[in-house]
């Protein structure tokens, strides 16, 4: 697999558009472009392999799935892990002859995207720094009541951070990933080759295999840390695993149980909401007095 010049162009195109997290009211940019899942299966369209793509973005959207930006903070670039990441993680796959659904093949990708994601908050924050330099020409037209000139401020100038942040990056990337990825392949082989030393060339591989396998785990674990309260919040948490692990319930029936689930526990919530209102009401009743009758 290769990329050609207009496809890198396009990818290019669709991380500008999910570096804007205000773009279409927050419904388009980076809460929805941005997120690998969709990413993988924009990057499957561009690049031919539809399948590949969205097993690729899956695999790293369980990465990511719990990551917020508090204040304009990030640990990592989701943009660059859709639109670099999943390219690259996509051309490895097929140069090593992985299937992107076994554990080897999730395992690679997930290690792409996580390189690639902490390279791209350089260029999160670069975007951010040039945007500055719009916000201080804005100001200057504020001052010079010159208003006219403020839509370029939202709509015309941040293209230039856009451009020269997310497209040209994601373009320059994309083109080197093949033989850069060829390298990688050569030089750290999948079979390990006995070296004159205690290691073996096979061992950096297996040793990436590994650190990205347990990345789903941190991103798993970040998300439990926030939606978690009590205890009993795990049980429907470890049910969807049981299911998976001993009927081989697939992702979407997991969901339908899943939203089972969530109905559920919004009923039982609100019974529990109702209780005191209902108690309340009862101990009027005793009372021998009701609300019409004291609004009388």
């Amino acid at each position: 697999m290769s990329i050609n010049l207009f496809q890198a162009i396009i990818l290019g195109l669709f991380a500008s558009l999910s570096s804007m997290p205000g773009l279409g009211g927050t419904s388009i940019g980076n809460y929805t472009l941005g997120r690998p899942l969709i990413g993988g299966l924009i990057c499957g369209i561009v690049l031919g392999d539809i399948p590949t793509g969205i097993m690729v973005g899956a695999a790293m959207q369980v990465v990511y799935i719990a990551l917020v930006t508090p204040g304009g903070t990030v640990s990592a670039d989701v943009r660059a892990v859709s639109y670099i990441g999943i390219p690259l993680a996509m051309i490895a796959l097929k140069s090593y002859g992985l299937d992107p659904a076994s554990a080897e093949g999730t395992a690679l990708a997930t290690s792409f995207g996580t390189m690639v994601g902490t390279i791209g908050t350089v260029l999160f924050y670069g975007t951010a720094t040039m945007n500055l330099v719009w916000q201080h020409m804005g100001w200057a037209w504020v001052d010079k009541r010159e208003y006219d000139k403020l839509p370029l401020v939202d709509y015309v100038l941040p293209w230039i951070s856009h451009i020269c942040f997310s497209l040209i990056p994601t373009v320059i990337m994309c083109m080197a990933g093949e033989p850069v990825v060829n390298l990688i392949k050569e030089k750290l082989p999948m079979d390990g080759i006995p070296m004159k030393t205690l290691f073996t060339v096979g061992i950096p591989m297996k040793t990436l295999f590994t650190v990205g396998a347990l990345l789903p785990c941190v991103g798993i674990a970040i998300l439990l840390k926030q939606i978690v309260r009590n205890v009993l919040d795990f049980v429907p948490y470890l049910t969807g695993f049981t299911l998976a692990a001993s009927m081989g319930v697939n992702l979407v029936a997991s969901t339908v149980i899943a939203g089972m689930f969530a109905i559920l526990i919004y009923k039982l919530k609100m019974l529990e909401l109702r209780k005191p209102a209902a108690a309340a009401s009862s101990a009027a009743a005793e009372n021998g007095w009701d609300d019409d009758e004291e609004d009388i």
